[in-house]
């Protein structure tokens, strides 16, 4: 049983996600909640509403699922397009400001012993 659910052009930089997703790869579903629950970083939040997601697409495809047999098997984050915005300097220069995206794909399976 596997299922899987990503979220693109999310803001943040993907360096800064892989961070959060390092922390709950191969944990169970209700300690990588927690995890992401009490975690201070922004991307974790955006990876919390993404792991429910997943969490109800799951349940969606086989409805009595037990959650705590359940983990994280798959969490990628990669680099998004950029936004590419101008900020006016001194001597009428323009300065270019890059506000990063990232793709975040999460997928939570089964693990058979």
């Amino acid at each position: 049983m596997e299922a899987t659910a990503k979220l693109r052009f999310a803001r943040g930089s993907a360096r800064k996600a892989r961070l959060v997703l390092d922390q709950i790869r191969y944990k169970s579903v209700p300690e990588a909640q927690g995890i992401l629950r009490f975690s201070r970083r922004r991307a974790a939040g955006h990876i919390g509403k993404l792991l429910d997601s997943a969490v109800a697409n799951a349940l969606v495809k086989e409805p009595r699922l037990d959650l705590n047999q359940m983990f994280v098997t798959e969490a990628m984050a990669d680099s998004g397009p950029q936004m590419k915005r101008y900020r006016p300097r001194a001597h009428g220069r323009a300065y270019m400001i890059r506000k990063q995206t990232c793709h975040i794909s999460l997928g939570i399976s089964k693990i058979e012993e």
